[in-house]
């Protein structure tokens, strides 16, 4: 009457549909069970460093869309300057989407994205780089995250989980860098 492949699908539909719900219910469980921290008031912040590299830094306005980002994200936001880069600072409160690639924001600027890879530091600290192309500007740009344990992540999506499923604590910080090229 049914051969075995339609009985294998329905049974691996049903296995799906009971286990779905009970996934969002764990999610929803788990969120509900970690303290929610009160984001620090936006814009600059003076736990980030006073200089990069052995020059000061200063601080740099934010754009009205970075301000508008602002008030709505789970932390602190600042751009500073030592110059020639340009850093932008983030520290993250709780784990949040809102935390994304620098590759989607220049992206959404305008910028052709090109030559991503993956590098260490001078430190060996590993950083995700990549260039970013709009008409004459060409910038290199880098970015980590790092949490209160200081381990390191290159990869936001790769943060994020950590930080839901516990094994990464914040607060976080999140350290951008764009230098001319």
């Amino acid at each position: 009457m049914f051969d075995n492949s339609f009985i294998n699908r329905v049974l691996h539909k049903s296995l799906w549909l009971l286990l779905l719900p009970a996934c969002m219910v764990w999610a929803a469980f788990a969120a509900l069970s970690r303290p929610v921290l009160v984001p620090e008031p936006r814009g600059g912040n003076s736990e980030f460093a006073s200089e990069w590299q052995g020059q000061p830094l200063r601080p740099l306005a934010l754009s009205e869309v970075e301000e508008r980002f602002a008030r709505r994200f789970p932390g602190t936001l600042s751009r500073l300057t030592n110059g020639t880069q340009v850093l932008v600072l983030r520290s993250v409160d709780r784990p949040t989407r809102m935390l994304h690639p620098a590759t989607d924001c220049y992206q959404g600027l305008g910028y052709r994205i090109a030559a991503q890879q993956l590098e260490r530091d001078a430190d060996q600290r590993l950083w995700r780089c990549f260039e970013a192309t709009r008409g004459s500007q060409r910038l290199r740009v880098c970015e980590r995250i790092v949490d209160a344990g200081g381990q390191g992540f290159t990869d936001t999506s790769a943060w994020y989980w950590a930080a839901v499923l516990g094994q990464s604590r914040g607060p976080w910080q999140a350290l951008t860098v764009a230098s001319p090229l």
